[in-house]
């Protein structure tokens, strides 16, 4: 498999939210990186992906520009869904980078404006706060806990 077929399906399998075909994407030394989730590891970025397809209300995924290279590729994609602290509605337009060794994704970063989503997300708090580097830290740190207590609830049910 190529890396743009690789890239498209991990994208196809994310439109429908099919977490295990996501996670087949992975290499077991996977790391990931965006803007809420910081240095995620191989288990706990399959299990992001798992939380996230699972939960994530009226979740619709668009993507394409993809491109690839010897050692890995590109896409764009846009994610809408309701958020779930607010209920707010968010479009999240997201430039992904990859890494792939052997077939497998060994490093992906996503990257989006931060601001852009917190205004959208958090409404007038992430208009008045949301560039902060204290409202980051908040978002992430948050973040970090919701797939913490994800990945337990669910290592419980193995």
């Amino acid at each position: 498999m190529s890396n743009a077929e690789l890239i498209n399906k991990f994208y196809t399998s994310f439109q429908k939210k099919d977490y295990a075909g996501m996670q087949e994407c992975y290499a077991d030394q996977a790391v990931f990186n965006d803007e809420a989730f910081k240095n995620l590891n191989s288990a706990e970025v399959k299990a992001m992906w798992e939380m996230l397809c699972k939960t994530g209300k009226e979740l619709t995924l668009t993507f394409g520009n993809i491109s690839e290279s010897a050692t890995g590729g590109s896409a764009e994609w846009t994610a809408s869904y309701l958020f779930s602290r607010t209920g707010k509605t968010v479009v999240n337009n997201v430039h992904a980078q990859f890494k792939i060794e052997n077939g497998r994704i060994i490093l992906h970063t996503d990257h989006f404006d931060f601001y852009i989503w917190a205004k959208q997300a958090f409404g007038i708090a992430g208009l008045l706060i949301g560039w902060t580097p204290y409202f980051r830290n908040k978002v992430q740190s948050t973040a970090r806990e919701s797939l913490n207590q994800f990945m337990l609830k669910n290592s419980s049910k193995s």
